[in-house]
């Protein structure tokens, strides 16, 4: 048996990734079972480096909020700002503190510079403006929405001024009250002001859609793209505050739900663009239905990577990550029935697991699921293993 799993065992390079693939895919999604781990986005910097010079990659996206992203596009891509405003305003999460993501900003800076258009590498985020807190202020994409339709096309088309939008949002520490992820009645989501306002989302992102072919012409196809993300966020943030004023038990299943929503509807324009390697929280990537829970109740949920799946098929790959060991968050040897214990068992340190050839040398044998001591890593769940493309596997996480 060791036999057969060590000779499912390849080096975590580009060539080997792709080996694993039916099909070169637009998006090549790559898990990760924890956050905030430098050792485990160190691996992803260094797959992302080759999948660009190998592979042509083009965009690396992240678990990271969309209209921050654009801050950290506009520095890689044509060296707006300085590297330190970046990292300071141009993530969500805190993952601005990572050093391997301020060498992967730096990196991609260098890459580009003196490079034309075309063949610059892009960075995005593909999470919403979502933190665990809550969420923000429907405000900057609904402003900015609103900015590139008025630069665009006649004022009569448009169903709204600035200032009736703006005195629609009103003070946006009503938007942003930590209390209301907790209390229903905090949110102003269902409000008749917000209600109007989802009319009028939903009314300039269809005049965007009518008038894309003008708005192209008049501005540029990038101009347009953004305003589209502009709309997807807006109207996306004004449901999310709708149903975080809900007081029914289906609460905090439709919260989920339309976060790994509007993260799956940023990773399918994406897809349009170029090939990317997108970095996410294996719970976010995988096809199977995504579990867990809050509040004392089972909360289930189709993550962003089986909606993207769903519609690309094999323009879609997942790899997950699992791994061995974070001995300073008291995760020790894994047991050796496990996925994770059977793969620690293997001589080097990190692997690309062909995860259907894994699952066929383990043959009827289905492995025991790991249990975590630390709340903050989910280990693999055997049963999902039919749905990885692959599986990157780290023995040890040393302290960042």
């Amino acid at each position: 048996m060791a036999t057969d799993i060590q000779d499912t065992a390849h080096p975590v390079e580009a060539t080997a990734v792709m080996g694993l693939l039916p099909a070169r895919p637009r998006l090549l999604a790559l898990g990760e079972p924890t956050h905030g781990e430098d050792a485990l986005l160190d691996v992803r910097n260094e797959l992302f480096r080759q999948l660009v010079e190998r592979e042509g990659y083009r965009t690396i996206a992240i678990e990271s909020d969309c209209m921050r992203g654009l801050v950290v596009d506009d520095y890689v891509t044509a060296g707006t700002g300085t590297l330190d405003e970046v990292m300071e305003h141009g993530f969500s999460h805190g993952w601005g503190a990572s050093a391997a993501n301020r060498e992967l900003v730096r990196w991609m800076r260098a890459h580009n510079d003196g490079r034309p258009a075309p063949e610059r590498i892009r960075f995005a985020g593909f999470d919403g403006p979502l933190e665990i807190t809550g969420a923000a202020s429907p405000r900057q994409a609904l402003t900015a929405l609103h900015a590139c339709l008025a630069a665009g096309v006649d004022a009569d088309l448009l169903p709204c001024t600035a200032d009736a939008l703006d005195r629609l949002l009103g003070a946006d520490d009503r938007w942003t009250d930590p209390a209301a992820m907790r209390d229903p009645a905090a949110c102003v989501g269902r409000s008749a002001e917000a209600r109007e306002l989802r009319l009028l989302a939903d009314d300039l992102v269809a005049l965007l859609e009518e008038q894309t072919p003008h708005i192209i012409t008049a501005t540029s196809r990038e101009d347009r793209d953004r305003a589209r993300l502009y709309g997807r966020t807006a109207t996306g943030l004004l449901r999310y505050h709708f149903w975080m004023a809900d007081t029914s038990p289906s609460r905090m299943t439709r919260l989920v739900g339309l976060r790994d929503s509007m993260m799956a509807a940023n990773l399918l324009a994406l897809a349009e663009r170029d090939p990317a390697l997108i970095h996410a929280h294996n719970g976010h990537l995988q096809r199977d239905k995504s579990s867990m829970r809050m509040g004392g109740r089972p909360v289930e949920w189709w993550s962003a990577g089986a909606l993207v799946s769903s519609r690309l098929g094999e323009g879609y790959a997942f790899v997950a990550t699992a791994l061995g060991t974070i001995r300073h968050q008291g995760v020790g040897t894994p047991p050796p029935n496990t996925v994770e214990g059977l793969l620690y068992a293997l001589p080097d340190d990190h692997y690309a697991v062909d995860a259907r050839r894994l699952a066929a040398a383990l043959g009827g044998t289905r492995p025991a699921p790991r249990v975590s001591p630390y709340y903050g890593y989910a280990p693999l769940d055997p049963t999902h293993l039919a749905g990885y493309d692959g599986i990157v596997y780290v023995k040890d996480v040393p302290q960042s």
